[in-house]
């Protein structure tokens, strides 16, 4: 805790005054997020960080996986996110971001790993599909190859339950709606985004691209 607090006395004296207008602006009027973030709830992995923003920008979920039950399928926190998400906030874009070295990954690789943890092998049964697509179609790659490839296809996997949602499904056919699948890697820092067309993650910022 004391690692903790000394954060909570250099984020009031150094560096929400350098935010005080953003800070002010989100605290002063209804906020209005640009996007729903979906993420694991891994330690590691920080959106604003990421993403390099503001208070109010993200309205953010981070659950065991970046698990979104399809609809209907079990009724809790990720659901009413969503909903709120898009019927109250309306936000435009979602984000599905999973990420390098996931536990939740290892797991459904590994399921004897949680014997006993009978929460995290329910929950994680709503990556069932990602977990078996890998497993049938790359049995003989090592641990890490499928490791990567489950995170990719779990990303995919949770983008399809996410369709499942009415208000989301309606604002697809609508166009008022854009999905992202993303997937963070923890040592570098990259970010690489599904694309639908090639259906292979690339790179958000090309090679190159990258700011001075």
């Amino acid at each position: 805790m004391d690692k903790i607090l000394a954060g909570i006395a250099h984020f009031q004296r150094t560096i929400f005054p350098q935010l005080s207008a953003a800070s002010a602006a989100a605290a002063t009027g209804p906020q209005r997020p640009l996007a729903l973030f979906i993420t694991c709830s891994d330690s590691r992995v920080t959106p604003h960080l990421i993403t390099q923003t503001d208070p109010g920008d993200l309205f953010g979920c981070q659950v065991v996986g970046n698990i979104v039950p399809a609809y209907g399928a079990t009724y809790g926190g990720v659901s009413a996110t969503i909903e709120y998400a898009l019927a109250v906030l309306n936000v435009a874009d979602v984000i599905i971001c999973g990420h390098s070295d996931c536990g939740a990954m290892k797991v459904l690789l590994d399921p004897s790993s949680v014997e006993g943890m009978a929460h995290i092998k329910t929950w994680l049964l709503h990556a069932a599909a990602a977990r078996l697509t890998v497993l049938e179609n790359w049995p003989d790659e090592d641990e890490d190859t499928k490791l990567r490839l489950l995170t990719e296809h779990n990303v995919v996997t949770q983008l399809m339950h996410l369709r499942t949602h009415p208000a989301v499904a309606s604002r697809l056919v609508g166009g008022k709606l854009r999905l992202h699948g993303w997937v963070y890697e923890l040592h570098t820092g990259e970010v690489r985004v599904f694309d639908e067309r090639s259906g292979a993650f690339l790179p958000a910022i090309p090679p190159g691209d990258e700011a001075p």
